[in-house]
């Protein structure tokens, strides 16, 4: 994957590629359901590439507060189908998981990332497994599964703790054998996390950029926006906050964006970039 995180202010001006989210989950939080069908789920994956995403992000297990795991099979049995269609339509695909057996049936399938919320911490053959593989892997900040978000999200400088943190995944990780040039890292906004954690980390996203990779961050449509909004809204209602954070990350220099709504964030990063001077 390119490396958008240093693109200086010019004409050539490009901010964070927009990763689509395709959940095919009974139960995510906001789409739960909606592209359990594979044909549905392609037809869904070619709108928000029409749409300006460059990446289709596949999930088969749902990391919401709450969720039950599923075993590695089912995931496999929702998101394999998926990700062969999409491949077979030459759409990149990026593979959510946090099961190395599945991440390795994902990369045969024709996806060409792993995206691990966990950072390699849930499944101990998740490194090994990741570089061995002909894909990137993107780490992302855990402190451990839902049910113990209350019990771990005690920081003393969430900014500090939290690149800390990531830099020890990092250096285990690279240890394992993951090449450094497919190495990406998500700060992990809205996990094990307050509201005001992560507005602090989205502020401090310079500092995350200091550890040398790519960034992805996955703000889409999370609680701590809907916080900002009437009590009576749903989470499909945060879309113009998401695309706002968009564009707070494209002057962060962040390398991608991982959202729902593909049309709006795209729409407002064309407005940054022709506010920065770039092409619209």
């Amino acid at each position: 994957m390119t490396d958008t995180s240093s693109t200086p202010a010019g004409p050539a001006l490009a901010g964070p590629a927009i990763w689509g989210i395709l959940n095919v989950t009974p139960d995510s939080f906001s789409d739960g359901g909606r592209f359990v069908n594979p044909q549905v789920a392609l037809r869904h994956a070619e709108r928000m590439v029409a749409d300006g995403a460059t990446v289709i992000d596949v999930g088969g297990e749902s990391t919401r507060p709450g969720a039950e795991r599923v075993s590695p099979e089912v995931e496999q049995g929702r998101v394999l189908p998926v990700i062969r269609a999409l491949a077979a339509a030459s759409i990149p695909v990026s593979i959510d998981t946090m099961n190395a057996s599945t991440a390795a049936a994902a990369v045969e399938a024709g996806a060409t990332i792993v995206n691990d919320v966990s950072g390699g911490l849930a499944d101990p053959a998740m490194a090994a497994t990741v570089a061995g593989l002909d894909a990137d892997y993107v780490a992302m900040h855990w402190r451990g599964h839902s049910h113990r978000w209350d019990q771990v999200s005690d920081y003393g400088n969430v900014v500090a703790d939290v690149t800390a943190e990531l830099r020890a995944r990092r250096d285990a990780l690279l240890a394992a054998g993951i090449a450094p040039e497919r190495l990406w890292l998500d700060p992990g906004i809205g996990f094990a996390k307050g509201p005001e954690h992560n507005w602090q980390l989205l502020r401090g996203l310079a500092t995350l950029r200091s550890l040398g990779h790519p960034l992805l961050v996955g703000a889409s449509r999370k609680r701590f926006l809907g916080a900002l909004l009437p009590s009576t809204q749903q989470p499909s209602d945060r879309d113009v906050a998401t695309a706002a954070v968009s564009v707070l990350c494209a002057d962060a220099g962040v390398a991608a964006v991982r959202v729902h709504d593909v049309t709006a964030n795209a729409q407002a990063l064309a407005v940054w970039r022709a506010w920065r001077g770039g092409a619209a």
